[in-house]
């Protein structure tokens, strides 16, 4: 057992003024989640980040209620007691694991931070015996109740529909910049750059083992290439195009994907079943990368057709000829 979780105590075993510290501190800890979401989301989602700094500012004065009320009941010295003390209590994720999520998965987090904390309350209420505790932890209860209802006030108020809108498009972009563009590029380069040296290989050789291995190998070795090209060439400060990790992943998988596609099928023994699934394949990613240029790069569909098909078409009778060569 680790030793951190054996000092933890239970729930049971806390007195109403520990309990109530508990509180105050979850409600400080949550203030300081909330202005964090808000000064990551304050370039791009204005709107969504005066909602947070509305939140944080009722989680402070719920806190201050919280010390007023142990200030009454039992003085000015406050425990130390956080979440982490307490077994089984609700844990917050570290907000650095936060910082590159979405708009939308920020959102619902924070729905999420309120439902525990209201949800552990009304729990503990019901599994407590002591009359004072239980009426204490039903108040908490609704106090997290009302967090819910005051997030959703200040959306309406601060956030219309003009203002959700331009925050759906911002995201949009940010998506595409970061994994639809960059993974688009993988595709195609991946998709194209490799028909060559497989159809050569496989008409060079009629052996669907040594023609699976270089596509295996002309796959992995161009997302590796395509990765981290992209990985070092903008970090994405400036450009607004998001994190160069990502981004890289995002090109460098869907390279080796778009080779390998065409590459699989000569794990069948037989040459021509292989090839004919294999050419099949093909057409098939071909039309799927002018789709996807069509749908989220706003390319005219036929347009995306001509050059992404035209291209491939040359590509792999370059590979047909070079291997009958």
């Amino acid at each position: 057992m680790i030793p951190g979780v054996l000092s933890r105590r239970q729930f049971s075993d806390l007195d109403e003024q520990q309990i109530l510290a508990l509180a105050i501190s979850a409600e400080e800890d949550d203030a300081r989640i909330y202005r964090t979401y808000a000064e990551k989301l304050r370039s791009d989602f204005p709107g969504t980040a005066a909602i947070f700094e509305g939140m944080a500012a009722e989680e402070d004065e719920h806190r201050r209620l919280l010390i007023e009320m142990h200030k009454a009941r039992f003085g000015e010295t406050i425990p130390l007691i956080r979440r982490e003390h307490v077994a089984g209590f609700y844990h917050r994720r570290p907000v650095w694991l936060m910082e590159n999520l979405g708009i939308d998965r920020i959102r619902d987090e924070a729905a999420t931070m309120e439902n525990d904390a209201r949800r552990f309350y009304e729990m503990a209420a019901q599994r407590t015996t002591d009359a004072n505790t239980r009426k204490l932890l039903g108040d908490l209860a609704m106090v997290e109740a009302h967090h819910e209802e005051k997030a959703d006030q200040l959306e309406k108020d601060i956030l219309d529909s003009e203002g959700r809108e331009h925050e759906d498009r911002a995201a949009h972009r940010k998506f595409v910049l970061t994994y639809v563009q960059p993974g688009l590029a993988g595709l195609m380069d991946g998709s194209v750059s490799t028909l060559a040296p497989i159809f050569a290989a496989a008409f060079a050789t009629g052996n669907t083992w040594s023609t699976f291995l270089v596509g295996l190998a002309a796959s992995i070795g161009a997302g590796i290439s395509m990765g981290f090209t992209e990985a070092v060439s903008d970090d994405g400060q400036i450009s607004g195009r998001g994190s160069p990790i990502k981004r890289g992943i995002a090109c460098g998988v869907m390279t080796t994907v778009g080779g390998l596609g065409h590459a699989l099928p000569y794990l069948i023994p037989h040459f021509w079943t292989a090839t004919t699934i294999a050419m099949i394949l093909v057409v098939i990613e071909l039309w799927a990368i002018a789709w996807i240029q069509n749908k989220y790069m706003e390319t005219p569909f036929i347009r995306a057709a001509m050059q992404v098909v035209l291209g491939g078409s040359l590509v792999f009778a370059a590979g047909i000829i070079i291997g009958n060569a």
